[in-house]
């Protein structure tokens, strides 16, 4: 008789609890997810994952995952979901262990609610699985359910309220690139917001999507905004998928020139801090399953009937304010300057003005001028007189601040650091917020504590509302944690110093951040506390609030593009000041609507006369000659 060869046996492997995972070693494990980021697009080329599992033997592992294909790092979807990773690598940091990922490292996922089929999600077309595996999973999940907070911060439409950061399951009807650095998302999830809603102003020729349809739930549909890291993936999105989009932030606003109006809008801020981020679901998902079935069941007819305000009527409200925002966006900027010779824009420029201008001046003749972008990693090398290196960036959302006020706010005020030879310490419990504390430092001088009005206060624990509040009241504000020493500055994507509406912000790039003890040594002369003594004694040097723009600039004999960097001068008005005073954003529009009239044919535009300068610009290999607009304001007739 022949013998047949033996069939293939899967291989049986060990897993190894949280509680027993060693250095240096690689191992495969189970666990059930406690925190996670969507993949994004790490700094390489590859996609990164964060995620955060734990046991039965309550020890958590949090594991940074990299993968080119994007398909192949975890499907997660929801805290709670069970994870099974196969040669994981375990390296040991800061007395912790975490999991990284390594030649041959692979992972399925598993549904992690009690009783749902054990179906593993997965991209590879092998795997093994025993039935003792499905009695690891089945165990995970009734452990999971009792001891995660399984069910995240998700919301539907129609329960939203202003100022909420949720997670968003729903499908996308349309999307439209609005600018360089952010994507617009139209999605609906059925039901309907109870607040008029933000509709964001798009060529129609640039949206995606059935037009017909949009129309139809044109009621349902609420614009999302997504930034930043966030738009690669946005624009990758098939119209009609079905997404969950993680901490998804509303936020309220009104007219400026109808303050009794509000509206609500929707932004996916850029990072992935709290987990924040764009999953597509499939089809075959549950919460799919139950959304598609509940739209099915939506009488659209009905809903178009609702009284609410129009899209028409929105789209006039918002079309008067985006003179407004565009103020915002064209001096939003931070600039931070030392001798080394180059300028470098680490960022793109939002769109900001959309004009034409003409200059008459006996050199150049008559220009016709529009705003244009800066592309995200264009890199210059800038030859001007003073030599100076330029590193820009946005000047970063107050929400965002808001979050690491938060963040910090999670910790108690350590008791020992509470008082100093030059500093009283006060601290107060805030009612119905969890016992959380507030710690304000006085800073004195001569052991004595000033007047409010000319008083330094260091704050810890405090929300955004409440150093605004506390802004009013005292000359300067810094926003500090407690270690187990000494206070310290939060990081620098925070401002390290408020002074009334003023935010004063670091450069990450080039501080040298001293401790916060080397403030006592202004304490002990009389201190007027200015920002450029602050930023000296604490090692941080400053950037500054600039105006960006890029001209175009047309004779009829030829083209050039020349830009304006400008604090103060071209406008006279403060680039710093311009973001909280209504009256110099009235007096820039004013400015802006007597050099840039709409409507107006080229050669009936006003004439202005300026200074142009050339400088080199390097990319790579390739040279070219650049023009700036210096010495140059607008004239007192104008203003």
């Amino acid at each position: 008789s022949t013998l047949l060869p033996p069939l293939p046996v899967a291989p049986k492997y060990t897993y190894t609890p949280l509680n027993h995972l060693k250095g240096g070693t690689i191992v495969n494990l189970y666990g059930a997810v406690k925190f996670f980021k969507p993949p994004y697009v790490s700094k390489g080329t590859d996609y990164c994952s964060v995620v955060t599992i734990v046991d039965q033997s309550n020890v958590k592992l949090t594991c940074t995952l990299f993968n080119g294909n994007l398909d192949a790092l975890p499907k997660i979807y929801k805290i709670g979901d069970i994870v099974r990773f196969h040669r994981i690598k375990i390296r040991e940091y800061n007395k912790q262990m975490q999991g990284i990922t390594g030649i041959g490292f692979a992972s399925l996922t598993f549904d992690g609610t009690v009783g749902a089929p054990i179906v593993p999600r997965t991209s590879s077309k092998s795997y093994s699985f025993t039935e003792e595996e499905q009695k690891t999973i089945e165990e995970l999940r009734t452990w999971a359910a009792s001891n995660l907070s399984v069910c995240g911060p998700t919301a539907k439409l129609s329960g939203i309220q202003p100022m909420l950061f949720f997670d968003l399951t729903c499908q996308l009807v349309g999307k439209a690139e609005v600018d360089g650095s952010s994507f617009l998302l139209k999605v609906w999830d059925g039901t309907k917001c109870p607040h008029p809603s933000w509709k964001v102003l798009v060529e129609e020729s640039d949206l995606e999507g059935d037009k017909v349809l949009i129309h139809r739930l044109r009621n349902l549909i609420v614009d999302i905004l997504v930034y930043d890291n966030h738009v690669k993936l946005a624009k990758s999105l098939k119209v009609g998928s079905f997404l969950r989009i993680y901490s998804l932030h509303t936020k309220q606003a009104s007219a400026e020139n109808q303050p009794d109006v509000s509206y609500v809008e929707f932004h996916l801020h850029g990072g992935t801090c709290y987990g924040r981020g764009i999953r597509v679901l499939p089809e075959n998902n549950p919460d799919v399953k139950e959304l598609k079935a509940f739209m099915d069941s939506v009488n659209l007819t009905e809903s178009q009937n609702v009284e609410s305000m129009s899209s028409m009527e929105l789209d006039g409200i918002f079309g008067n304010l985006s003179c407004k925002s565009n103020w915002k966006l064209i001096h939003s900027l931070l600039l931070h300057k030392n001798s080394t010779g180059h300028v470098i824009f680490n960022i793109a420029l939002k769109k900001t003005w959309s004009v034409f201008l003409s200059f008459k001046q006996k050199v150049f003749g008559r220009y016709k001028i529009h705003m244009d972008l800066l592309d995200q990693k264009t890199i210059f090398t800038y030859s001007s007189i003073s030599q100076q290196k330029f590193v820009m960036q946005e000047v970063p959302d107050g929400d965002d601040f808001d979050l690491i006020l938060r963040d910090c706010a999670a910790s108690a005020p350590n008791p020992e650091v509470h008082n100093s030879l030059w500093y009283d310490c006060e601290v107060w419990d805030t009612e119905n917020q969890g016992q959380r504390k507030i710690a304000v430092h006085f800073v004195k001088h001569d052991e004595l504590l000033q007047e409010p009005e000319d008083t330094l206060i260091m704050v810890q624990g405090g929300t955004l509302k409440e150093i605004r509040k506390l802004s009013r009241r005292f000359k300067c504000i810094i926003p500090v944690r407690s270690t187990k020493e000494d206070l310290e500055l939060l990081d620098l994507s925070a401002p390290f110093l408020l002074q009334g509406k003023i935010w004063h912000y670091g450069c990450k790039q080039c501080s040298n951040q001293k401790t916060i003890q080397s403030l006592s040594s202004l304490a002990e002369e009389e201190p007027s506390w200015e920002p450029t003594e602050i930023a000296r004694v604490l090692g941080i040097e400053p950037l500054q609030y600039v105006f960006v723009m890029k001209f175009t600039l047309d004779d009829g004999t030829g083209a050039l593009d020349a830009y304006l960097f400008d604090y103060e001068k071209f406008f006279q008005i403060p680039a710093s000041e311009v973001l909280t005073s209504s009256l110099l954003q009235e007096k820039m529009e004013m400015i802006m609507n007597i050099l840039c009239p709409s409507g107006t044919k080229l050669d009936d535009l006003p004439w202005l006369e300026c200074f142009i300068r050339s400088y080199n610009v390097k990319d790579g290999m390739e040279q070219q000659v650049c023009y700036q607009i210096f010495d140059t304001m607008v004239a007192e007739d104008v203003i």
